[in-house]
């Protein structure tokens, strides 16, 4: 990628915690944050928020009366986006742009409504603004006051990163400056986790890691839902204040098999992760972070896509949805969050259960990956 995109600030809000250094305290521990809960009537394997963070929601909610009638995407997205555009140094003055996606929306909030249409037959009077996709940027504008574009999509769980195109090509046209992009997922809903075990991929397995991300010894799928937002903050002209740079872009959209699954060797994923390697030489990419979601045949498609680009060239590959499951839209955001705390301590975070790889030198370029239901795939490069 010709030019370099500026990370100034990145935040989230996720079963890992909410500000940097309890986050990457929790990526040290080896503990999966997944627990068995109940959601609705049933028992399930889910990563869900701390109580301590579930607090705080409601204190937004209790902060603003237009707050109390919002999905948890939106609540999320708040949350984390004030941190990001606080630590950024962004003020009422700057101009930016805002694009945080979602695969699912304000699944839990729809839900609800729909349930007491079902038995009234009349629907709440904001039953419809505030269950829309563009719900969740357009509060978040709401709430920071920004004057600037505001944007929300579904591209399901490549969301976040495309989020992250759609910033970067705003920047790179000349039509704004900065750019707040990512993605919220707030889908532990009974509904949700029946859709996902009727496609026989959730996990069932209550061992020490119930969800087995790009473990291919496994012999059932292990995908857990989990729940978050993340953000991250794009800059074209700052450098001084950089916490990293997007080095390289990739995407691409393969021809549907399946509604729900990839190509045996993933060839979005071959065309993304090339793209995105630009005039790099693959041992330039020190680690990947996989999309992974835990299921046996999207793991080993995506697997051999990397394996077949980097060849002799392996760099050293995890994930995080062993230790928080699968937040969907918000996914490829929390990856790439976690390669910027790797990059800023130098150090790889390896899968627990899967521990074959050493870091032997310092981490400068890591790549993300991510891709949604129909193939349609993401890479991006970042580094220091």
């Amino acid at each position: 990628m010709e030019t370099k995109i500026a990370i100034t600030s990145f935040s989230s809000f996720s079963p890992l915690g909410d500000n940097a250094a309890q986050i990457w305290e929790n990526y040290l521990n080896p503990k999966t944050l997944i627990k068995l809960k109940k959601v609705g009537k049933n028992n399930v394997l889910i990563a869900s928020i701390s109580l301590e963070l579930k607090r705080k929601v409601t204190a937004l909610k209790k902060s603003d009366s237009k707050y109390k009638s919002l999905d948890d995407t939106v609540l999320f997205s708040i949350l984390a986006s004030r941190q990001a555009v606080k630590t950024a140094n962004w003020n009422s003055n700057d101009i930016f742009g805002i694009n945080i996606g979602s695969s699912r929306g304000a699944t839990k909030l729809f839900e609800k409504h729909h349930s007491e249409f079902l038995k009234t037959g009349i629907s709440q009077t904001l039953s419809s603004p505030t269950t829309t996709l563009g719900n969740i940027s357009s509060w978040v504008s709401h709430d920071l006051q920004s004057n600037g574009p505001e944007i929300s999509h579904s591209i399901t769980c490549s969301t976040a990163l495309h989020s992250l195109l759609n910033g970067i090509a705003w920047l790179k046209s000349g039509m704004a400056t900065k750019f707040l992009v990512g993605g919220s997922e707030a889908p532990l809903t009974a509904f949700t986790i029946a859709q996902m075990q009727s496609l026989k991929i959730y996990a069932s397995n209550q061992d020490e890691y119930p969800c087995k991300a790009s473990d291919l010894s496994k012999k059932n799928n292990t995908m857990v839902i989990g729940e978050g937002a993340a953000v991250i903050c794009l800059d074209i002209n700052q450098t001084q204040k950089a916490l990293a740079y997007i080095t390289g872009i990739g995407y691409a959209t393969e021809v549907l098999e399946h509604n729900i699954s990839i190509s045996t060797e993933a060839e979005c994923f071959k065309k993304s992760i090339k793209m995105a390697l630009g005039n790099m030489h693959p041992s330039e990419i020190d680690v990947i972070i996989t999309h992974t979601p835990g299921t046996i045949k999207g793991d080993k498609s995506e697997l051999r896509a990397i394996q077949k680009v980097f060849q002799n060239n392996m760099p050293l590959l995890t994930n995080n949805k062993w230790k928080i499951g699968h937040t969907f839209g918000t996914s490829g955001m929390l990856s790439v969050e976690m390669a910027i705390l790797m990059l800023q301590h130098n150090t790889f975070i390896h899968l627990p259960f899967n521990n074959h790889k050493k870091q032997t030198k310092d981490l400068k370029n890591i790549m993300v990956n991510a891709v949604g239901f129909g193939g349609n795939a993401v890479s991006v490069v970042i580094s220091i």
